[in-house]
């Protein structure tokens, strides 16, 4: 069998999915090749703002609205290290473009241009990551712990976080709540 591209998809979390990092969540896939799979969780909040991250990083003047924007927990894996997802891709030290008219940025100085008014038009803030090895999403897909659908970038930036999940959902004609936390077998 082929494997399955998915990068530039949402992955939602299905009812019957045992791990407590991605209870209800809805990730959207930055990357998905033959050396395994990297995605953000795009509807948790971690109780952090932006100005905390800015002020540990010593960069100073931005907006008010700016470091009030929540920090989202992007996964269980390097949780110590910040991404900005954001749209339009840009030119920064360190992207990785996923050819969807965003990119994933892990260098501070998209952090700078933000500080200043002078950075991505749309970007959310995250700390760590969810990956998976070669393999392993194909089979944790076989296993329905993940709907897959095409990402939508309204869901992405204009949804809030609590209704991310529901939003993307919704746009596949799909209710989450009406889905049984235990597949049946004819």
């Amino acid at each position: 069998m082929p494997r399955m591209d998915l990068t530039n998809h949402f992955l939602l979390a299905m009812p019957a999915l045992a791990d407590p990092n991605f209870d209800h969540a809805l990730i959207y896939l930055c990357e998905h090749n033959d050396n395994g799979a990297m995605g953000l969780v795009l509807n948790r909040t971690m109780g952090l703002e932006l100005g905390d991250i800015l002020d540990q990083l010593d960069i100073a003047d931005a907006s008010e609205e700016l470091i009030h924007r929540p920090v989202l927990y992007g996964g269980p894996v390097d949780q110590e290290r910040g991404f900005v997802l954001h749209a339009p891709s840009g030119d920064w030290q360190a992207s990785l473009d996923t050819g969807f008219g965003l990119a994933v940025t892990s260098s501070r100085d998209i952090l700078e241009a933000m500080a200043c008014g002078q950075g991505p038009e749309a970007a959310l803030i995250l700390l760590g990551y969810a990956g998976w090895a070669p393999g392993q999403l194909e089979y944790e897909m076989t296993e329905n712990a993940w709907l897959s659908c095409p990402a939508d970038l309204q869901v992405i930036f204009q949804s809030p976080p609590e209704q991310k999940l529901a939003a993307a959902a919704a746009r596949m004609g799909v209710d989450l709540g009406a889905i049984a936390a235990t597949p049946g077998h004819a």
